[in-house]
């Protein structure tokens, strides 16, 4: 199957995995100079020039303490606390003739109280070590000198290794991508350990070095890398190759970062570039920081409020005393005789009241030391253990899917977790399942599915209404529902089993449904046995739009070099037809873009623009006579967002041939580009053919939430609102309404308008704290990705569609 498959498709012309070369300008110019001296001698790693430049090793280490470092490092971070140098003095101060008391009964418990203390630190600094042997301990293949490949441990690795990796395997150093499985040599990365993200990031390797596909194709294989020196941005590469007597410039798209895991690819190899700490990963990881918790830095300031009456008690003490000592004689006589005057010490001389006060003033700061109470502090430490173990072994915290129970990586804030007043949460892959189900879709103003959603059920439950089983409109319905498919939770007897060539404006659905069978990058995987067709796509919404229009009549099965092929569905014959589209470019989903599109060619050599997108975006680009279901599309849209749906609009051109020609020549030298606005021209680009749409409909897909979540939001609000919840999302307000609202104990007043002016409120109050911590991370330069996360927050929020942050 693999073979086939490899031989089959050829994605290398296509935009999206584009390997033109690249012409050389501005960032690559600086290879060489300052900044920019990497060398990697690809599978040559005892070259002496590799071995004099002296790279790092790949082992990593995560633990906050070493051998050596750990007892001034740990005394350091136990002295940290107020109280702990004030019995420090006092212990010090216990062995001269001023203290009341022996030294032991002061330095016992603060050293037992350190002690325990220092062995947490180590039991928990050990459990990190554990880690850390078992990643550099990982195995992975490695072409040595007997000229194939053996496994070998993460840690031996060194720069220039050509190492194979094979599917759902994480990569073990930063690597320059040669090729894969696919004879294109495109991959599909999945980034979630590096930026949250679990839509998969497609990686291509050079044209040059793709068709080595074997392991013996490896056999003479020399390259030399020249590139930027190690770096903590995760988002950018510049390097260049030179292979074969020729030089071709490297981007992010060669270069694969440890910690992200292959998937859908049988294997890729790579050459090691960056390796241990010089990984990007492990330049944006900051030391194990010094975690104090709002309790013990309120217990700080208690011990400085209980230390100031503690020195006022002392000092009014010695005061008196100091007066009475000096008028305790007179006349030659004592008053208090039994003090001995005429055998006079440090702490009674009437002779030097002044002195003796003094004396007596730091004997009553060692006396009336009860008041700060250490043994408090060894509760705390021991509190705080016993709950980490208790989280470690709480069952309602396992999770089953996975088989993963609970891990309490530190005891330090444990506390905290009972002060959380605002929590900042993504929706997608956090409250929901991020498993998209095909549910809903507007095609000309018409409505199509009769399922019903989780917040629906919620809502109509909340109402008193009575619901069918499996959620639809009717018993009937439900019995007629036929086989569920997985991404595909769709039902309406008016567009099922072919019915939709019967509606007044069949085109139309045929040609929404044609537009979600060819706008995507997915590719068909057949089973051999079974000749089921599935799809390895870069997100869950992209496989169900491809597979609800497989459902319903337009079955993409086959993609080759410039070519999509479809088993469609005839509306004017009703006869299932073989139809083959010529795929010209591919204008990539973005964040900034919000949409994505396709340009064809029909076998009736018809130019199309096909395109699919935010609501915000989209109709913003439709021609005045393409918006006949404009009206009606928004308000299904609308309706569908407080269902707690994923919508996106569907639209198409129809291009002439000296338009396209004019757009494609401007398309393709700024393709070329090599600089640091190339995005921002390809976009500017992009944005000029995606213009005058014809509007055909909208989709709807559903992302349930992950089990137990109804329950906690229901929870938030039985707290008196003690706690908000903000999903920082560009439709925030709809889907917390509809989250919300939907949740099965949430108060019959959550509506939008009372849920946006609440969460307004304590949106304001927000911004203000995170505006000063963004300075302090920009001052820090600390890793972009955090950066852009709190960003996140401050973005206005126009669109009305929940979609992934």
């Amino acid at each position: 199957m693999t073979g086939d498959r490899r031989s089959r498709i050829h994605l290398s012309r296509l935009y999206s995995f584009s390997l033109i070369r690249s012409i050389f300008r501005d960032e690559h110019s600086q290879i060489g100079q300052k900044g920019y001296s990497r060398v990697v001698y690809c599978n040559d790693p005892d070259n002496p020039k590799q071995l004099q430049l002296k790279c790092g090793s790949n082992y990593v280490s995560t633990t906050k303490y070493t051998v050596l470092n750990f007892v001034p490092k740990s005394l350091f971070e136990q002295f940290r606390r107020v109280a702990n140098i004030y019995f420090l003095l006092v212990g010090f101060a216990s062995f001269s003739p001023l203290a009341p008391y022996s030294a032991t009964s002061t330095l016992a418990p603060l050293l037992v109280m350190i002690a325990a203390t220092m062995t947490k630190e180590a039991v928990e600094d050990w459990r990190r070590k554990k880690k850390d042997i078992e990643a550099n301990n990982r195995k992975v293949e490695v072409f040595g000198r007997n000229h194939n490949f053996q496994e070998t441990r993460w840690k031996n690795l060194r720069v220039g290794d050509l190492v194979k990796v094979y599917k759902d395997e994480y990569f073990p150093a930063d690597l320059f991508l040669i090729s894969s499985s696919y004879d294109d040599g495109i991959c599909y990365v999945e980034t979630t350990n590096l930026d949250g993200e679990t839509n998969l990031k497609v990686k291509h390797a050079l044209n040059a070095t793709a068709t080595l596909h074997d392991d013996h194709s490896f056999l003479q294989f020399k390259a030399m890398i020249k590139c930027e020196d190690p770096n903590e941005d995760l988002y950018s590469f510049i390097g260049t190759l030179c292979y074969e007597g020729q030089q071709h410039p490297l981007s992010q798209q060669q270069i694969l970062l440890r910690d992200s895991k292959l998937r859908n690819t049988d294997c890729v190899y790579g050459v090691v570039v960056f390796t241990g700490h010089e990984t990007k990963v492990m330049q944006n990881a900051t030391e194990p920081p010094s975690k104090r918790s709002m309790i013990e830095r309120k217990m700080d300031k208690v011990i400085y409020i209980l230390f100031g009456i503690l020195i006022l008690i002392s000092f009014i003490g010695s005061v008196f005393f100091g007066i009475e000592t000096k008028n305790d004689i007179r006349d030659g006589e004592s008053k208090r005789w039994y003090l001995r005057p005429d055998n006079p010490n440090l702490l009674y001389d009437p002779k030097r009241a002044a002195l003796t006060a003094f004396f007596n003033f730091l004997t009553a700061l060692m006396l009336y030391g009860y008041l700060l109470p250490i043994s408090l502090y060894v509760s705390i430490e021991m509190v705080k253990v016993l709950q980490s173990i208790f989280i470690n072994q709480d069952p309602d915290m396992y999770y089953e899917e996975t088989d993963k129970p609970t891990h309490a990586q530190t005891s330090n804030l444990n506390e905290e977790l009972g002060q959380v007043d605002t929590i900042l949460s993504d929706k997608t892959g956090t409250l929901t399942c991020n498993s998209m189900e095909f549910v809903k879709c507007s095609i000309a103003g018409i409505s199509y599915g009769r399922v019903m959603t989780e917040v629906e059920r919620a809502l109509a439950k909340r109402k008193g209404n009575v619901l069918p089983e499996g959620g639809y409109t009717s018993p009937d319905e439900y019995m007629d529902s036929g086989k569920s498919c997985k991404g595909f939770n769709f039902n309406d007897e008016r567009v099922m089993n072919g019915k939709w060539v019967h509606e007044s404006h069949a085109y139309v659905i045929q040609k929404f449904f044609r537009v979600l069978a060819l706008c995507h990058t997915a590719i068909p995987d057949i089973n051999q046995e079974t000749g089921e067709i599935s799809y390895e796509a870069e997100s869950p919404d992209e496989a169900a739009f491809v597979i609800a229009a497989r459902e319903l009549g337009f079955q993409f099965y086959e993609r080759m070099q410039t070519t999509i092929s479809l088993h469609e569905l005839d509306y004017q014959s009703g006869q299932i037809m073989d139809r083959s589209y010529k795929l010209l470019h591919v204008l990539e989903f973005s964040s900034v873009r919000k949409r994505m599109s396709v340009i064809i060619k029909n076998v009736e050599n018809q130019l199309l623009l096909l395109c699919k997108g935010a609501d915000s975006v989209m109709f913003e680009r439709l021609a005045n006579d393409g918006r006949v279901f404009e009206a009606a599309t928004r308000d299904h849209i609308k309706h569908y967002g407080e269902a707690g749906l994923r919508t996106l609009v569907v639209a198409y051109r129809e291009l002439s041939e000296e338009e396209f020609k004019s757009w494609e020549d401007e398309f393709l030298k700024t393709q070329t580009l090599v600089t640091a606005d190339r995005d921002v021209l390809m976009d500017a680009a992009s944005d000029k053919i995606e213009r005058d749409l014809i509007l055909l409909g909208a989709t709807a897909v559903e992302d349930k939430l992950q089990k137990g979540v109804n329950m906690r939001l229901a929870s938030f609000n039985l707290l008196n609102g003690l706690i908000s919840l903000i999903v920082t999302k560009m439709g925030w307000v709809v889907a917390a309404a509809a989250y919300g609202g939907g949740s099965s104990r949430a108060p019959p007043g959550c509506g939008r308008r009372r849920l946006r002016a609440a969460v307004l409120r304590r949106r304001r109050q927000l911004l203000l704290n995170l505006r000063t911590q963004l300075r302090f991370l920009i001052k820090l330069k600390n890793s972009v990705c955090h950066v852009r996360r709190l960003a996140i927050i401050s973005s206005s929020p126009h669109a009305s569609t929940p979609s992934a942050a």
